[in-house]
């Protein structure tokens, strides 16, 4: 080979180990959770859309939270595929609903003519809600504490988040070095590390009545005071924060979220898969379905929505979006009955009228204020009044285990 040829053959070769240097460099994957598995499998559960799965279900009781937010131990199973839209009911509309239901001793007048535009379609919800709807997944580095995957939706363009307190109570205890544990807020199809937040409020309520329960397995309730707010304050890979968030405007109104209304349930349910499913290739769900029941904790109020036996009905749901007709959220899932199927069990959401209530009586100031403030001093203010108590009781009772 002459001297041209080798120096010809030389500068090719760098010029490939340059090219491959890039390839690495700027591939979409680089920065981890690489999908090991086979697009094409997928659960019975989501390949049957309401739950057939024979797996045995990790639920607690009729009354109980979603149950198993945290995920199973590492099990060789197929991931979630990102599942369509999955309809419950028949693609026309339900012949008309009662003007009015009664629980119990009262009675709820349904809101004629909601909004003044027509109803969209729940193929543009869906998109929409799937932009809003995240992961939030906390992994202790030591300690007693399992890895914890659940949902949320954010619900303000600044980066505001909804998900349950049995789930903030996590991003809480991650805001102490002590604990050792490390949280994550993550988007996308499948869901990506995207984001850094911390608390803006949880129900201090919540927080004495269940901090015992974060030592339990399976820990139950009716969903009364699980709500929260965290607030995004950075990405993960120190990028700038968009300009706006995508997210989902909430109708906080009485009585929005009637019975027989169709509504599209959005979350990330990962109950039948293992744990490193879960943390590299978690997919989120989407099922159209009808208000079976609307509930009460009081007697008074509509606080609670049954939802029935679709996918969502699954620990790693907590947190997630129940969005109306026309793209307004009117609840966030909570609790789940018992069953060995998602197809067995009664899925339930508290309301978001429930939520601007309550919010208002632990705080003073309902929901829409809490949005219509300045939500980095709202959080700042709770971190450092409230969180410190908060989160002193919760490492009070890990510490009991």
């Amino acid at each position: 080979m002459s001297p041209r040829t080798q120096r010809l053959s030389a500068d090719l070769g760098a010029i490939g180990i340059i090219v491959g240097m890039f390839v690495l460099l700027f591939h979409p994957q680089w920065v981890g959770l690489e999908s090991s598995v086979n697009n094409n499998q997928e659960t019975a559960a989501i390949v049957n859309g309401i739950g057939t799965s024979t797996t045995t279900a990790q639920s607690a009781s009729a009354s109980s939270t979603v149950a198993t937010t945290t995920p199973h131990k590492d099990v060789a199973k197929p991931r979630v595929k990102s599942a369509p839209i999955t309809p419950l009911v028949p693609p026309m509309p339900p012949t008309p609903a009662p003007a009015t239901t009664t629980t119990d001793s009262f009675s709820i007048a349904r809101i004629e003519n909601p909004y003044p535009f027509p109803p969209q379609t729940f193929d543009a919800i869906n998109s929409e809600s799937r932009l809003a709807l995240v992961n939030i997944l906390c992994t202790p580095r030591s300690g007693s504490l399992s890895p914890m995957s659940a949902s949320g939706v954010i619900i303000d363009p600044r980066g505001v988040i909804l998900t349950n307190a049995h789930v903030a109570q996590y991003v809480l205890l991650s805001g102490d070095p002590a604990v050792n544990l490390a949280c994550v807020i993550r988007s996308g199809s499948p869901a990506y590390p995207a984001w850094n937040a911390e608390v803006l409020f949880m129900p201090p309520t919540w927080v004495n009545e269940h901090a015992g329960d974060i030592t339990q397995a399976h820990p139950t309730g009716t969903g009364e005071y699980d709500y929260a707010l965290l607030r995004i304050t950075g990405s993960v890979n120190n990028q700038v924060l968009p300009a706006e968030f995508p997210y989902i405007p909430i109708d906080v109104r009485e009585a929005i979220a009637f019975t027989d209304d169709r509504v599209l349930v959005a979350s990330y349910p990962a109950e039948f898969m293992g744990g490193i499913v879960t943390q590299m290739n978690l997919y989120p769900a989407s099922s159209i379905t009808t208000i079976r029941k609307m509930l009460t904790f009081d007697n008074k109020t509509v606080d609670v929505i049954s939802l029935g036996g679709i996918i969502e009905a699954q620990s790693g749901s907590s947190g997630g979006g129940v969005v109306n007709e026309w793209g307004r959220l009117v609840g966030i899932i909570s609790t789940t009955s018992e069953g060995t199927t998602t197809a067995a069990r009664d899925l339930h959401a508290i309301t978001a009228s429930y939520i601007n209530r309550n919010i208002a009586g632990e705080s003073g100031f309902d929901l829409l204020s809490i949005l219509g403030g300045d939500i980095a001093s709202e959080a700042d203010d709770f971190n450092a009044n409230a969180a410190p108590a908060l989160r002193r009781l919760l490492i009070d009772r890990l510490k009991t285990r």
